[in-house]
């Protein structure tokens, strides 16, 4: 037990899921303390556009501290979490504390899933922090640089190359950000390289995109995609990736540009639980979230296997995420323990969103399909919403609106020199 004369309650991530269960505890009669790699909470969502100069890290994150810490009855400490002793009921922190805790909620988040092959992430980096998008923005920008530079339009032809990997939502995303700032925005300010000569490709090893999404607005995303100059490789897995190439079965592309958006695994702390877990990491939790055998201990978030109504596993998304801190918050606020048959999570989908470019999206409300600016729309008021804090909130939309009709990108500054 902990030594403390209250329940002590631990979280560990401070992202959608674990923000959403301080916030419900922050009231209750136990102590709180959540525990994050970062400071900060991120808008993961709106990552790829800091990645494209849209907006500012500040945008899209927030400390942690600001949104729960001030809460007496919670302490928020900045820390990785290198494993969980469950039969001691502790966690091991990198550096050698250790914790104890009376009642765990485990909601640490995800990686990349380069698919064994972890060499491809040095040439192929992820999108899931700030740093990410950095690196990605100013590998954008340096590219544009250089290739203003090259004479030849054979040698400059890889720096005008884009590939993204993975046709789920960011990848989707990322694709059509990067066609508006190289076909219409950013070009503009480098008089030597023509828009035309700009190649972006969206590579699936699937037969579709957005496969969360319905047929006819996978289509129509693949259509509006194409139209935006876009070319969509479906059925086209990657073999290989070195430092400035992509290969598949038939044949390669040469470009410094390559960034990838292809499935996630679970954090690699969850392995230390012992518990069953499907192929990604995925903890097989209780229909109460809590992991088999030990009630004491919850798993939320893209950690967590569970399957909706139908049996089909809830995708690794904010809304799910949000919804299961509720759900725990809640129930641990009750002094509940887990294991329980009477306490059980229900998903409520609310519908599936993605923005392809300025005023152009696909969605899916509660079997109501939309696409083009109606879809944009519903995405960007639902983002927004989703913004914690009024001022994040603010400057987001008066910057889109900005951006919306000066067509004008926001941060372009290159500080590092990162190839």
């Amino acid at each position: 037990m902990s030594t403390s004369k209250r329940r002590h309650i631990v979280i560990v991530g401070g992202g959608f899921g674990g923000i959403n269960a301080a916030r419900v505890l922050r009231k209750s009669d136990a102590k709180i303390t959540l525990i994050d790699k970062t400071n900060h909470h991120l808008f993961q969502p709106l990552l790829y556009q800091v990645a494209t100069a849209a907006l500012s890290p500040g945008d899209i994150a927030a400390p942690i501290r600001d949104i729960v810490g001030k809460n007496l009855n919670i302490d928020v400490l900045m820390g990785e979490v290198e494993r969980v002793n469950p039969d001691s009921k502790s966690l091991l922190m990198v550096g050698g504390r250790t914790i104890q805790y009376d009642q765990l909620i485990l909601a640490p988040g995800s990686q990349y899933n380069y698919f064994q092959h972890d060499a491809w992430e040095e040439f192929a980096p992820g999108l899931k922090t700030i740093g990410d998008a950095l690196q990605i923005r100013e590998r954008i920008l340096l590219s544009l640089e250089e290739a203003d530079q090259i004479d030849d339009p054979t040698l400059r032809e890889p720096f005008l190359t884009f590939v993204i990997i993975g046709g789920g939502p960011t990848g989707v995303e990322m694709a059509g950000a990067i066609a508006e700032i190289a076909k219409r925005n950013m070009l503009r300010d480098f008089r030597n390289i023509s828009p035309n000569e700009v190649r972006i490709f969206l590579v699936e090893a699937a037969p579709t995109i957005l496969n969360a999404f319905s047929e006819s607005l996978s289509a129509k995303a693949v259509e509006i995609l194409e139209n935006m100059g876009v070319r969509v490789l479906l059925n086209t897995p990657v073999t290989e990736i070195h430092k400035n190439s992509v290969s598949f079965k038939k044949g390669s592309i040469s470009t410094p540009n390559i960034i990838w958006a292809a499935g996630v695994l679970a954090s690699p702390l969850l392995k230390t639980l012992g518990a069953e877990m499907d192929r990604t990491g995925r903890v097989m939790v209780q229909p109460d979230l809590s992991v088999p055998g030990h009630p004491e201990i919850f798993v939320i978030g893209d950690g967590a296997y569970v399957e909706d109504k139908n049996g089909v596993p809830l995708p690794a998304l904010a809304p799910v995420a949000m919804q299961q801190g509720e759900f725990i918050g809640k129930l641990l606020k009750a002094n509940k323990s887990g294991g329980s048959t009477e306490a059980v999570f229900n998903y409520l989908d609310k519908g599936t969103m993605a923005t392809i470019g300025r005023a152009k999206a696909v969605a899916d409300i509660r079997g109501l399909k939309f696409s083009g600016f109606i879809a944009w729309f519903l995405w960007s008021f639902v983002h927004i919403l989703f913004l914690i804090g009024f001022r994040n909130r603010f400057r987001v939309f008066a910057e889109w609106m900005w951006y919306y009709f000066s067509f004008k990108r926001g941060v372009r500054l290159i500080t590092g020199r990162k190839g």
